[in-house]
């Protein structure tokens, strides 16, 4: 038995790493997916006012630190019992639409982008944002100007772009002011049209990657996203609907009652832990989340140029998409639709009110916040004392619930490609590839600082460097 360790992954965000077994003929029997850190977040907040975890939970991720706030801020509204002001909804809404376009531009344009223009078989060493700016530089500046645009308007309603203050249990603490208003209207055309060639320009280039669609974890599984009470896309309220590889709905839970459906494990070989659908038990409850899950969840989006998209990209791919690399499909049609989204909360007259808060004191011990995160669904749960304090909390990140899924794929992807007796860089970097397709966050889901360099090394049976590739 030969062992080949991807250590480490790279273009994702965090830190995490892929075991390659191989028999004795070089062909793949087995892989694992490591994740190599330990997150803490649920124990050292225990004993903390419940009016914090907001602004303690963004810390989890310097990426998505609004998926949290929002998520945290609706746990702690469930512990006041209150009822938010609209204009707080929206104002909630548009802020979580602009974390959507941000993070889904890093995702395409700068951490797939390189295999998807470049090749997955491109050297490695400019086979990154760096080897895109010289070959393709209008790409990469509009992936650029994207995460400028929903940067921007974070940090306009906000006052800061990572880790605000603004986002607080009861709704947000100011209103949106008229300039940050019209500057995000005059520069959504900009960002539109943006969106619109870079879609024109992916469905042009699909048919180049017909092997990769079918060996990147083209597999039946369920597939989960919130959506509304018509079957439409949600991103910040809703409930969980889980659909089968049939595209038959089996379930929909609420924040309250998400265990009714989502049971959790302990992998031996990873601190990320494995969510489940809990009628299937694990590990054979496996489903997906994120763009691709939340598509295949939902019956439209609910703006017209997305369902638009949307209808093609199921006239292409299928009712129910099974590959995996159609993440990147699914998440250039959630990138318009956030856009769309933008557009309507800002035409919205309500949008600039200024009652944004709802103040109360612990009203429930027990506290359940749901939202989707751009990688998928995000469940904080809380349980406080008389005084508010945290006794307990349970967080599943959207990471989290693919886990299974990451697992299956990564396998999938070696048995196809890895041949280790003529071990080519492209082959592994596949097998990394298909990791990226779900956009994962390893720091958001353990918690990790600082960089590695990538190393693969293949040893022999008594564990001696036969090659290594840096």
């Amino acid at each position: 038995m030969k062992k080949i360790t991807i250590d480490h992954i790279t273009r994702i965000e965090g830190h995490g790493k892929i075991d390659i077994y191989l028999d004795d003929a070089g062909q793949v029997s087995d892989t694992q997916f490591h994740v190599t850190q330990v997150r803490g977040f649920e124990k050292f907040t225990e004993g903390r006012p419940f009016y914090e975890m907001p602004s303690i939970t963004a810390r989890i991720c310097g990426i998505c630190p609004i998926s949290h706030l929002l998520t945290s801020a609706k746990a702690c509204d469930a512990i006041m019992a209150v009822a938010l002001p609209e204009t707080a909804v929206k104002l909630r809404e548009l802020v979580h639409c602009a974390q959507f376009v941000q993070s889904h531009a890093l995702s395409f344009f700068h951490l797939s982008a390189p295999d998807l223009l470049l090749g997955f078989d491109y050297d490695p060493a400019r086979r990154n944002i760096f080897g895109l700016i010289e070959e393709n530089p209008e790409m990469a500046k509009s992936g650029v100007l994207l995460r400028k645009f929903g940067q921007q308007l974070i940090e306009g309603l906000a006052k800061e772009r990572i880790h605000p203050s603004w986002i607080v249990p009861g709704g947000v603490n100011a209103p949106l002011s008229a300039e940050v208003r019209e500057r995000t209207l005059k520069a959504l055309p900009g960002a539109r049209a943006i969106a619109d060639k870079t879609i024109a320009f992916y469905k042009s280039v699909l048919d180049n990657f017909k092997e990769e669609v079918g060996a990147f974890g083209s597999m039946p599984t369920m597939y989960a996203g919130l959506v509304d009470e018509k079957g439409g896309l949600q991103w910040y309220d809703g409930k969980m609907r889980f659909k089968d590889a049939q595209g038959k709905t089996v379930a929909a839970v609420g924040a309250r009652n998400y265990a009714d459906a989502i049971g959790e494990a302990s992998m031996r070989d990873s601190y990320l832990k494995a969510p489940y659908y809990k009628p299937l038990g694990f590990p054979g409850g496996i489903y997906r989340v994120g763009p691709l899950g939340r598509l295949n969840a939902a019956d439209q989006c609910g703006t017209p140029a997305a369902d638009r998209e949307l209808a093609e990209y199921r006239q292409r791919c299928g009712t129910i998409v099974e590959s995996s690399f159609h993440f990147h499909y699914a998440r250039l049609i959630e990138l318009l639709h956030g856009l769309e989204k933008i557009e309507m909360l800002l035409a919205d007259p309500s949008i600039m009110g200024t009652h944004v808060r709802a103040i109360a004191a612990v009203n429930a011990e027990e506290g359940v916040g749901m939202i989707e995160a751009p990688r998928g669904t995000l469940i904080h749960h809380y349980k406080v004392d008389e005084k508010g304090a945290i006794r307990w909390a349970n967080l599943i990140v959207a990471t989290g619930h693919n886990n299974l899924a990451m697992n299956a794929s990564i396998k999938q992807v070696a048995k196809h490609y890895v041949d280790g007796a003529h071990m080519k860089e492209g082959m592994l970097n596949r097998v990394s590839a298909v990791v990226r397709c779900y956009d994962p966050c390893l720091s958001c889901s353990t918690h990790a600082d600082g960089t590695l360099p990538l190393e693969v090394t293949l040893r022999g049976p008594d564990g001696s460097a036969l090659q290594t590739i840096r």
